[in-house]
């Protein structure tokens, strides 16, 4: 990537924690990343694992992770082809400050529903 391309990129993405967050955010990410925390899986063992998800969204978000650093592909010349995922540094570096997150919405998922519980029976 040139200076230029560079500056432009990063004009086009002024708010880096507005960046990262969109992307991780989304609905599959952490979990695929989660998912990906004890070791190299490939596509049908993710799938299985997640369980809900396409495989149109796995393979979308498996690409955006990708692309953004967090997971490594890896294709084996074989027939059939054999491809597996794993966590890069990136990956693994995230999932340390994420996993504080998924412990308190744990701790704290009862508290929240029985909130979304009282608010919805007082508009009801």
């Amino acid at each position: 990537m040139t200076q230029l391309q560079s500056e432009v990129a990063e004009f086009d993405n002024p708010c880096p924690i507005r960046d990262v967050l969109d992307r991780i955010g989304d609905q599959w990410s952490v979990l695929v990343l989660l998912t990906l925390q004890p070791g190299t899986k490939r596509f049908n063992e993710l799938m299985r694992e997640i369980g809900d998800i396409s495989k149109q969204m796995l393979s979308r978000t498996l690409k955006h992770l990708e692309q953004d650093g967090f997971i490594t592909r890896t294709v084996y010349p074989e027939v059939p082809p054999r491809v597996e995922y794993d966590l890069t540094e990136l990956g693994h570096s995230f999932l340390e400050p994420m996993q504080a997150l998924v412990t308190w919405a744990d701790t704290h998922h009862r508290t929240i529903v029985a909130a979304r519980e009282r608010y919805r029976d007082r508009w009801e």
